[in-house]
């Protein structure tokens, strides 16, 4: 991903209308899991926890972002985390953490 404040941090204009445009269809996890075809069971066993597990999941207002994501993937989704701002083009978050940042300089 680019740095901070390059032009590529944020959403070239094609991609981050596209996302913007989809992202209004709303589905609870629930939903997705069923458009998915899979059972919570099903979910469970791939992800290496009980039904119950899924079942409280799917009923949480509030989860981490690295569960959320495992979730998605299970399904073949990808979790795309976008901002949006006033009068500013929608901005995707670099949510993963996967990327080695550089050492702080010292002073």
């Amino acid at each position: 991903m680019a740095k901070k404040g390059d032009a590529d941090s944020m959403c070239d204009g094609n991609r981050g209308r596209t996302i913007a445009a989809n992202a209004m269809t709303s589905a609870t996890l629930k939903d997705l899991r069923k458009r998915a075809g899979q059972t919570q069971e099903e979910m469970a066993a791939s992800l290496g926890v009980g039904q119950e597990t899924i079942s409280r999941l799917e009923k949480r207002s509030d989860m981490l972002l690295s569960t959320l994501h495992h979730y998605v993937e299970t399904i073949g989704g990808q979790l795309t985390l976008v901002a949006t701002f006033p009068n500013q083009p929608p901005v995707i978050i670099d949510h993963r953490g996967d990327k080695k940042r550089a050492p702080k300089k010292r002073n």
